[in-house]
């Protein structure tokens, strides 16, 4: 069977996106319409996007193949190169707060009464009545449980997920405008970081990932464990790849339960610490056990 690969398949070609948000999720998002065929468009300020100045790699990775021009939006001639852009526009992307829009004369109930096709796509920070509540993809993950020690995130994991999230929410406005019956007038949706923070919060909240529970280290399988010249990431959690790790440990196959112990736990970690990561590479391959072998 032929299946489209990431590259042909391209939901959003000839959907035009006009950008005005700086930093991460605005950027990460129009990087993938981009990537799923829409032409983009981003105005920056004069001074550019932040991002810019504080990671000029992960910028140029951002906004490759999107044309950027520069625009104050607060004076006439940014005004008016604003508009000449979302006259030709489908989707606005933005990252302001909705005082930002006030002051900038585009309030959504303004756009859609100039440009009745266009629809918007707005990440905030916080839902509704809390858009103006300032915040970081930090404080949106602690908000959600997210941040359970002293240590930063590994990633920026709200806004990476909140540009997920922008993304669909583009691809939504380009479906609505595509349906056969749809009456063809843009629609305003809100994307909040803190929301999309919420959602990756929910197997927290469910337990899966506290201490007790089976992938928050209380099962054997589930672990990351030290080995003989650095870490191990141990997700032999089925019963057939824990039994696969339980041999190779010298174990007796353990039943679900005895895996939730702490003589399981030890056990495991007994037998990983005699290995190399270059042994373990190939106990993975040979046994057909998932693990991920870490400096």
């Amino acid at each position: 069977m032929n299946t489209p690969s990431a590259l042909s398949f391209q939901p959003l070609l000839g959907v035009r996106i006009l950008s005005l948000a700086l930093n991460l999720p605005g950027p990460a998002a129009l990087m993938r319409c981009r990537r799923m065929g829409a032409s983009c468009r981003k105005l920056e300020p004069p001074g550019g996007d932040p991002m810019g100045h504080y990671n000029p790699v992960a910028y140029s990775q951002l906004h490759a193949g999107i044309d950027v021009q520069a625009a104050d939006l607060k004076t006439a001639a940014g005004q008016d190169a604003l508009h000449r852009e979302l006259a030709a526009a489908d989707v606005l992307l933005t990252s302001f707060r909705p005082s930002a829009f006030e002051k900038l004369g585009i309030a959504w109930r303004t756009l859609h009464r100039r440009y009745p096709a266009l629809s918007q796509v707005a990440i905030v920070g916080s839902p509704g009545e809390r858009a103006e509540e300032p915040g970081h993809d930090l404080t949106y993950l602690a908000d959600n449980g997210l941040v359970p020690g002293m240590e930063l995130p590994a990633t920026l994991y709200a806004d990476m997920a909140g540009s997920l999230a922008a993304s669909e929410a583009v691809l939504q406005a380009a479906l609505r405008q595509r349906t056969a019956d749809a009456d063809r007038s843009g629609v305003f949706i809100e994307v909040a970081l803190s929301d999309a923070a919420a959602y990756l919060a929910l197997p927290r909240q469910w337990g899966l990932t506290q201490p007790a529970g089976w992938v928050g280290g209380a099962h054997a399988g589930y672990r990351v464990y030290a080995c003989k010249d650095g870490r191990v990431a141990v997700a032999a959690l089925e019963p057939h790849f824990a039994a696969a790790l339980c041999a190779a440990a010298g174990m007796v196959t353990a039943d679900a339960g005895h895996l939730l112990t702490l003589a399981a736990r030890q056990g495991i970690a007994d037998f990983l610490l005699t290995q190399t990561r270059s042994e373990l590479d190939r106990l993975a391959l040979d046994k057909d056990i998932p693990l991920h072998t870490m400096a």
